[in-house]
């Protein structure tokens, strides 16, 4: 089948790719010529595993091509994906749906023959009835569905994902759309993936929710971990008694200094305006977005309190920048909270992070960039884990404990043992779970 994937961000670019993958001919739309430049060239604009490969057998076996021409592209699609974003709009916290609208508005000029609209951007519930509407306001003799097919991609593992998914959901009515629908995702039948065919509203909710449960299962877990500190707890086994439970599950339980990147936060707040706008307020979830702006900003509280109170004059060393591992994604990490406060309270930061470093560098000021681990430890008076990229899981604590002036970890990750690190003579403090003496 044609498709048209409108949009060449995080989202557009992978589904794209991975349409491509499944045998279909997939032309990405940008209005960005200099991205489609770079992609043309082969440069993929963000770090994702697996996807540059994707892309460049793809584009090798004619599959896949970029373009910033929306109408060609349009006119020849059998299926025709918005997949532009949909940030906080700025002042209220509604998702701003203007690029959605204005793809929608473009769209309809150069739809020929019957075609399938369908939103993969994250929207709030009644977005496809607004889409609809546009089009129909444009072009009155077209013949189209909307479509609501939300994503479910996890940044540093979204080709997997894309491919392997838990499930796809679909919302749609209409007989003809689902065929198409069916046919686009033809290769996930073949391996019996659970395909959810539901109403369009029902399908654009199924996202939101799904996203803030779990962003209420992380601040749920960090919540715990703030109880076993008092109490002289382990979170982690705390996590594990709970987790083995059928009912609830492993994953997600894991106590770190706050969600972040380009959904959970963005996806928590928009529901919570949404649900305040029909009168329906959604009190966990308001508390679930309050508890997890404050815990960011109190991750540095926790360094300044393992520093002896005070990091004014200290050397800070930081590992991990992005909100995660295996991506550049800077959007809401934590470190964007953590480290200009340590900067505010006196303190001199040393940084570095494996694939996020040009991104870190447009957002934070005040901060000595390092080229490695080691090269951060270098005369620090501590060391603090943020993002659990694999090369800091194993790093050389004889090394460690010679290069610093103070052997000092704050691992707000928890990817050390405590005992481990009070045998190798460094003072450890985590999230949930005691801290250790120095041995």
């Amino acid at each position: 089948m044609q498709i048209a994937m409108i949009g060449t961000g995080y989202v557009g670019l992978v589904s794209g790719a991975c349409f491509s993958e499944f045998g279909h001919t997939v032309v990405c739309v940008d209005n960005d010529s200099a991205k489609i430049e770079r992609l043309e060239a082969g440069e993929i604009p963000i770090f994702e595993p697996g996807l540059e490969g994707l892309v460049a057998s793809n584009m090798r076996d004619d599959r896949l091509r970029f373009t910033t021409d929306l109408a060609s592209a349009v006119k020849a699609a059998d299926a025709v994906f918005i997949a532009v974003g949909t940030p906080s709009r700025r002042g209220d916290g509604h998702a701003d749906l203007s690029y959605v609208y204005a793809a929608a508005r473009e769209i309809a000029k150069s739809l020929d023959g019957y075609t399938v609209v369908v939103t993969k951007s994250t929207v709030p519930v009644g977005t496809g009835d607004e889409v609809e509407r546009l089009i129909r306001e444009a072009r009155g003799d077209a013949d189209f569905d909307v479509v609501s097919n939300p994503e479910f991609l996890r940044e540093g593992s979204a080709i997997n994902d894309f491919m392997r998914p838990d499930r796809v959901v679909i919302g749609t009515d209409s007989e003809r759309a689902q065929d198409v629908m069916r046919q686009l995702y033809r290769v996930l039948y073949l391996i019996e993936t659970p395909i959810i065919f539901t109403s369009r509203t029902t399908s654009e909710l199924v996202k939101y929710a799904s996203n803030t449960f779990l962003a209420t299962k992380i601040t749920f877990i960090n919540e715990i971990a703030d109880l076993c500190e008092r109490v002289g707890a382990d979170v982690h086994d705390v996590s594990r008694g709970i987790g083995l439970d059928g009912r609830i599950g492993r994953k997600f339980l894991h106590p770190g200094p706050g969600y972040g990147g380009s959904c959970f936060p963005k996806d928590t707040l928009a529901l919570v305006r949404t649900a305040q706008s029909v009168g329906s307020p959604l009190r966990i979830v308001e508390t679930v977005v309050d508890i997890n702006d404050n815990r960011k900003r109190r991750m540095a509280d926790k360094v300044i309190t393992a520093c002896g109170g005070s990091v004014a004059g200290k050397t800070i060393a930081i590992l991990g920048l992005t909100f995660k591992p295996n991506t550049d994604d800077m959007r809401d990490a934590p470190s964007l909270d953590i480290v200009p406060a340590l900067i505010a309270a006196g303190a001199r930061v040393r940084a570095f992070d494996p694939e996020g470093m040009t991104e870190a560098k447009a957002m934070l000021d005040g901060v000595e960039w390092c080229e490695s681990a080691y090269d951060t430890m270098d005369g620090a008076d501590a060391l603090v884990i943020i993002t659990e990229w694999n090369e800091f899981r194993a790093l050389d604590l004889e090394r460690m404990r010679t290069l610093m002036a103070k052997p000092m970890m704050i691992d707000l990750r928890n990817i050390y043992d405590p005992d481990e690190m009070a045998a190798a003579g460094i003072f450890y403090t985590c999230v949930g779970r005691p801290s250790s003496s120095m041995a």
